[in-house]
């Protein structure tokens, strides 16, 4: 009996053969779309239907690609020719909400922006807070090592999780970390899962830590800078000030016209770069008194808000960054950190190479922790050439100025032929062991961020 009868068999109409839904299970955000048809998505709803999966994979020695929302920008969620995509989408419960040891035990599809909703009935939210946030997983974000716009003040999703319980291969479930603040037995595998991007089990379970919604006032801060540059300059003295904004995003010239021009606002001045900073809780306030001192010493034009839904409306600008890329064509949508106080040479070696390639890169940046999110436009289904070559010294920019090639997109696919020049070819070798231990047969994610060409 194949694979796929041996699915059908134990899981019946859990298991999709649409061919709109295998079409749809190729890509993800990125724009990039796996080779080929997958044999099936499976819908799983319990975790027993994750274990079965599992167990099929490995007696049939079936590939196995794990898929939440399918909102990434590496491609790791991408399913291809003969693969089954495992979709926890259906897994959407809340086993618990403890307000007294701040943690929620929570199945891995439910939805960020539902799961705080919930959340916010008790007094409580989970931090990270990616701008897909209305669209993406939990479980998406543990896989990816999500970041996002509160990351500086709040931490990422490494810093907010618990423990996870994982379906490994062969279909064991594994319950890893803990539910106590502290906890530091035997080796940290909790943190080694997150960020894995789906080779080392599927994670159907995460115990997460909360916090308290923040008391006290919220205060916006915009600057308009005449270049990118000194926007830079400006976010990195706000850095080194000691003062914490919650929130310190950047637009460059580009990506600042092209969300003007999708939501129809007046176009801003030629060349000009937008910071918008939020600072929150008792001293929010006194902060944006001095960010904007900051700003304006920095040539920035400044404007503060004190009024919370104001604030989310000039938010509101920033996240639409995606759907104006999109407007614009075919984007790729790059993801590097560098450390803060080097982010204006960072956009200096942007600059750089748009004018060596003769190519517009609009970027944004998480300033407040150093992750910019440059894009490239292009036409067809697949970055041209050029559009990998310059992305090629982008990434080795970063890597130069004591950066990383991602910050808190992943590798998936498009990165992996870079990770071995961040890592070194023996750290590469000793972390592609580790996933052999985890999956000895290969059958998880295979060709993911360890592909060997890389």
């Amino acid at each position: 009996m194949s694979a796929l009868d041996r699915l059908i068999a134990a899981l019946g109409e859990l298991v999709d053969t649409t061919p709109i839904v295998l079409d749809d299970a190729r890509a993800d955000k990125s724009g990039h779309a796996a080779p080929g048809r997958p044999l099936a998505v499976v819908h799983a709803e319990t975790v027993e239907h994750v274990q079965s999966v599992m167990r099929i994979a490995t007696e049939t020695r079936t590939p196995v690609v794990v898929r939440g929302a399918g909102t990434g920008l590496a491609g790791a969620a991408n399913g291809g020719e003969g693969e089954i995509v495992l979709s926890t989408r259906r897994m959407t419960a809340i086993h618990e909400i403890r307000p007294d040891d701040l943690l929620a035990v929570v199945e891995p599809g439910i939805l960020n922006a539902d799961l705080n909703d919930l959340l916010a009935e008790h007094g409580l939210w989970w931090a990270p807070d990616p701008a897909s946030r209305a669209i993406s997983t939990v479980g998406g974000n543990i896989a990816t090592g999500a970041g996002g716009l509160l990351c500086a003040k709040y931490g990422v999703v490494r810093d907010a999780v618990l423990g996870l319980d994982l379906v490994l291969a062969d279909g064991r479930l594994l319950h890893l970390g803990h539910r106590s603040v502290k906890g530091v037995t035997g080796l940290d595998l909790t943190s080694l899962v997150i960020g894995s991007e789906g080779t080392l089990g599927v994670v159907v379970g995460a115990t997460l830590k909360l916090r308290r919604l923040v008391e006290g006032t919220t205060c916006t801060v915009t600057a308009i800078f005449p270049d990118v540059r000194s926007a830079a300059a400006a976010s990195a003295a706000v850095t080194a000030s000691g003062v914490q904004p919650a929130i310190m995003e950047l637009m460059d010239a580009a990506s600042l016209a092209a969300v003007a021009a999708l939501l129809d606002l007046p176009s801003p001045a030629a060349g000009s770069a937008q910071l918008t900073i939020q600072t929150d809780g008792p001293a929010a306030e006194a902060e944006a008194t001095t960010i904007e001192a900051i700003l304006s010493a920095h040539h920035g034009v400044t404007q503060v808000s004190h009024d919370r839904e104001e604030g989310e409306r000039l938010l509101a600008i920033r996240r639409a960054m995606h759907p104006a890329m999109s407007a614009l064509g075919t984007t790729l949508i790059e993801d590097v950190s560098v450390p803060r106080s080097a982010m204006p040479a960072m956009f200096d070696e942007i600059a750089r190479i748009e004018k060596a390639y003769s190519m517009s890169i609009p970027t944004v940046a998480h300033a407040g922790d150093g992750n910019l999110h440059p894009n490239f436009i292009f036409d067809g289904a697949e970055p041209p050439a050029e559009v990998w070559a310059a992305a090629d010294e982008l990434f080795r920019a970063a890597i130069a100025l004591g950066g990383t090639l991602t910050g808190e997109h992943g590798i998936g696919t498009l990165k992996s032929r870079w990770l071995a020049d961040e890592l070194g070819d023996h750290q590469w070798e000793l972390q592609r062991q580790i996933t052999r231990v985890f999956d000895p047969l290969g059958i998880l994610n295979p060709g993911k961020v360890f592909a060997v060409d890389a």
